[in-house]
């Protein structure tokens, strides 16, 4: 007998997180769910949507689908400092396949029970693949991780190496030789952008010792300008010292910049620190089990009607004439 709607949320997702630990006083099963809010914090909340054919592949393994689709929105929580608590899917199907939702499932509760993170509602239609998962966290109300908050003089910082999923992306559309890697290389590529690791304990850590986070989505070039809009400064960045694996640096010149600097899918963060508090950064990346880079330097203050912009620079500190944006999906190919 085919999946019914309700069928198909009893049995692959409603069950499932009714095993898990209640953080909800009221979960699925309901119009709404009810979340208490917790003494001094803040709810943090954050949606984001995965669209076949824009953000994975049509071939993507079910298991990992249902990992990143979680890992992207606590990527979210993890720039703001925060600590998962609950989500929703909405999820639209073609078709009710029982074994690539099974995998869905497997690869989606994995990392939520990791986390602590309980499924407390949804919706599910008849339509073109596509998950949207809200994702809802605490964090103490003086201690969010915001985008205004960096200051002329601070350090910039990013967690782990940039450009391996957009790596990966290129290796899948045939962009560079599949020679120039190995089969181990070319999975942990495709690795990277398949099954993002959202960095929650690096932003727990970060509270109180950074002044402005957020995650690399959609590349380093667009997402560090968020921080420069919100906080009305200018930056400088090292592209030596962006760092890079081993299978990346195995790329041309530019194409290693084209991945690390405008590739997105990378769910690193990047945040701002006082120069003082850079052993406490390393420090904080210690205790996340991440290495962190210092990549740059919040320079100036912007002038009135002045845009936010990075200049990029060589090790010698000689300018770039780099052209590099982030992803934009209203303006991609």
């Amino acid at each position: 007998m085919p999946l019914s709607e309700f069928s198909l949320i009893e049995r692959f997702f409603a069950s499932r997180a009714r095993r898990s630990a209640a953080t909800a006083a009221l979960g699925i099963g309901d119009d709404c769910a009810l979340i208490a809010p917790r003494a001094d914090q803040l709810l943090a909340i954050s949606t984001d949507m995965l669209v076949e054919g824009r953000h994975f592949l049509p071939d993507v393994d079910p298991r990992s689908l249902g990992h990143k689709a979680l890992a992207v929105n606590l990527s979210d929580l993890a720039a703001m400092g925060a600590t998962p608590r609950a989500f929703t899917l909405a999820l639209a199907l073609e078709t009710a396949d029982e074994t690539w939702l099974a995998a869905l499932a497997d690869g989606m509760f994995a990392l939520a029970e990791r986390f602590g993170c309980e499924l407390i509602g949804g919706d599910t239609t008849r339509g073109p693949l596509n998950l949207c998962i809200t994702v809802f966290g605490d964090v103490p109300r003086e201690r969010a991780l915001r985008r205004d908050g960096a200051r002329p003089g601070d350090d910039i910082w990013v967690s782990g190496t940039l450009g391996d999923a957009r790596a990966g992306l290129g290796l899948m559309r045939g962009e560079w030789a599949a020679s120039l890697y190995d089969a181990d290389e070319a999975a942990r590529l495709r690795h990277a952008l398949e099954c993002p690791e959202p960095r929650i304990e690096l932003g727990l850590a970060l509270g109180g010792v950074a002044h402005a986070a957020l995650d690399v989505s959609d590349g380093l070039a667009g997402d560090l300008l968020h921080i420069l809009e919100r906080s009305g400064v200018k930056a400088q960045v090292d592209v030596e010292a962006l760092p890079r694996s081993p299978a990346l640096r195995k790329l041309a010149g530019a194409d290693q910049l084209r991945c690390a600097i405008a590739g997105g899918d990378d769910y690193e963060l990047c945040f701002t620190a006082a120069p003082e508090n850079r052993d406490a950064v390393i420090a904080a990346g210690a205790r996340a089990g991440v290495a962190v880079s210092r990549i740059g330097t919040i320079t100036t203050l912007l002038a009135p009607s002045e845009a936010p912009a990075i200049v990029w620079v060589d090790a010698s500190h000689a300018p770039l004439d780099l052209k590099l944006q982030g992803f934009d999906h209203f303006n991609a190919a």
